[in-house]
């Protein structure tokens, strides 16, 4: 059945074997001699030939995309490895006080380059700020090329203080040496800013405060003098403060951790961002919507005892009592201001027999009119505070019901009642100014800001009339001095576990007989009982102005004309 192919499966001999491994011919087999050899297949070579052709065609791609797409973007990126173009910083501008002193500049050394420098001056921290410098990599290429305000005028006017950044372009050799560099633009320099401020009393301010905290044991206090028609702060006082150099060159560890340590709270802008119980210093205020809602006349006279009494609907032996720091008798509106009668002002917040009160709705309409809880649009970050009402219980007690002990307490300033020394300066010069609400301001020469409020001018002369009784014979009398006339209101309030701590108050105005100033002091986190607060500060800084900065408390055409001349 094989015959036909025994041709092609011969058996092989033994012999033939062991000659082959013997190698006979001696054929070098490195070489591959005695290696038969076969053409390659067509189908191999053709795969072969295929494959180089798509390597070939991988290869003429990317050339393409390299030269051709992508070309002048490589070409640039070679150019950047010779050519550089390097920003040239803008000097930030300088910002000077009112009676042009410079209070932050620019210097020059071969440590830190251009940095900011402050006026080692006391009082201006909070007004001022601080700010970041711009900041290289370890390279030393730019990641932030500005100026950076973080707080007070340096942040609030940032945008005017930075200027704009010039341009220089830079050749360098193979060994990245400089050869040539041209400028492509000059930088422009920031604008200088000029604050309402007056440094010198902004200092004296603050030195008074800081003594009177050490005496008394205040943890802190904010200070505002604010021009009744401008709404230009002349003085305004965080206490204490931090050092702006040293927050802006940020390379201090030890002295920034004191900061952050410190129980004062340096970083707390107390006349902007800081909430306050005002206590009596409302009182004014309250004064003036009743005379508005027609419930008295200035004439009025109301008992003022040490206390009153209010039925218990829940326990009719054992009514509710209402105290006052002491017996006044019979009062009428200016002298309730005057003496800080409680009761005089429980009767009229939230009514007592036969008197109709305010109540709780019109008290919260009058406290917003004059612009409490709400922002003053100063451009400092700030708090809003809090007036207390019905809806406002629900939220914070468990027993939300609003009862007329809330309404009494509400009348002089407690109670949640909480507002910042802005908003307390501001109304205080609405009572003076004809009704206007203005937005406080720093910047010299911008544009005042205004709203009237819907309140009779008699209803507020006859406030001006209680606040100057109150230094000519009442709870401020502390500011009665020969150098001017002043009107004033005090305000005491309790604070803390078992109110062992109080905030003491001043607000005000001068002169009376041609206001042109208000005023606001605050001393925070006293003990209880401490009789050198408010009103102390602010003598001490009205006898300064008198022998200092008298221009400022005669009529205004004194300080024209010492301007002029």
């Amino acid at each position: 059945m094989f015959r036909g192919r025994a041709k092609y499966f011969r058996e092989i001999n033994p012999d033939e074997v062991f000659m082959d491994s013997v190698n006979p011919s001696n054929l070098n087999m490195s070489q591959l001699e005695g290696r038969m050899e076969h053409p390659i297949s067509s189908r191999a070579f053709y795969g072969l030939s295929v494959f180089f052709l798509l390597v070939a065609l991988v290869f003429l791609s990317k050339m393409w995309i390299l030269q051709v797409v992508d070309g002048s973007q490589y070409g640039i990126l070679s150019e950047n490895n010779r050519f550089q173009y390097i920003p040239i910083l803008a000097e930030r501008g300088f910002i000077y006080s009112r009676d042009g002193k410079e209070l932050a500049w620019n210097e020059i050394n071969e440590e830190k380059g251009l940095h900011r420098v402050y006026a080692e001056m006391k009082g201006t921290a909070h007004v001022v700020g601080y700010s970041k410098p711009p900041m290289k990599d370890s390279s030393g290429i730019y990641y932030r090329e500005d100026h950076e305000g973080i707080d007070g005028a340096e942040k609030q006017f940032n945008d005017i203080l930075n200027g704009k950044n010039g341009l220089k372009f830079v050749e360098r050799d193979a060994q990245g040496r400089i050869y040539s560099e041209n400028l492509i633009q000059a930088p422009k320099f920031g604008e200088n800013v000029k604050l309402t401020i007056d440094s010198d009393l902004q200092g004296a301010l603050y030195l008074f405060m800081e003594e009177t905290a050490e005496a008394s044991g205040f943890k802190g206090g904010a200070g505002l003098i604010m021009d009744v028609e401008t709404g230009e702060l002349l003085a305004a006082v965080s206490f204490p403060e931090f050092d702006s150099s040293v927050l802006s060159a940020g390379d201090d560890a030890d002295a920034i951790r004191e900061f952050v340590n410190d129980e004062g709270r340096p970083f707390l802008n107390r006349f902007a961002t800081g909430v306050f119980s005002p206590g009596s210093v409302v009182k004014p205020f309250m004064a003036a919507a009743a005379l508005e809602e027609k419930l008295i006349n200035p004439s009025d006279r109301l008992d003022s005892p040490a206390m009153i009494s209010i039925p218990n609907p829940y326990n009719p032996t054992r009514p509710t009592i209402f105290r006052d720091w002491q017996t006044h008798g019979s009062v009428n509106l200016h002298e309730a201001i005057a003496v800080s009668s409680n009761i005089y002002f429980y009767k009229i917040g939230g009514g007592y027999r036969d008197l109709e009160g305010l109540g709780i709705a019109r008290i919260e309409k009058y406290m917003e009119l004059f612009g409490f809880g709400a922002s003053t649009g100063s451009g400092f970050p700030e708090s809003e505070g809090n007036i207390p009402t019905p809806l406002w219980k629900q939220g914070a007690f468990e027993d939300g019901i609003w009862r007329v002990g809330d309404t009494y307490h509400t009348s002089i300033g407690q109670f949640g009642f909480q507002t910042t020394p802005l908003q307390m300066v501001r109304a205080t010069a609405s009572l003076v100014n004809g009704g206007f609400l203005l937005r406080p301001k720093v910047l010299m020469d911008e544009q005042i800001q205004k709203e009237k409020i819907d309140i009779d001018e008699e209803s507020l002369t006859e406030i001006q009339k209680g606040m100057r009784l109150a230094v000519t014979g009442g709870t401020a009398a502390g500011l009665s001095t020969p150098s001017v006339n002043v009107a004033a209101k005090t305000g005491t309030a309790q604070t803390g576990v078992d109110n062992k701590s109080m905030n003491s108050w001043i607000i005000g105005f001068f002169p009376y007989e041609e206001p042109r100033y208000a005023f606001t002091i605050v001393m925070d986190e006293g003990p209880s009982g401490t009789l050198r607060g408010g009103v102390y500060v602010m003598r001490q800084v009205l006898d300064w102005m008198a022998k200092n900065t008298p221009q400022y408390l005669g009529p205004k055409e004194d300080q024209l004309d010492e301007n002029f001349n």
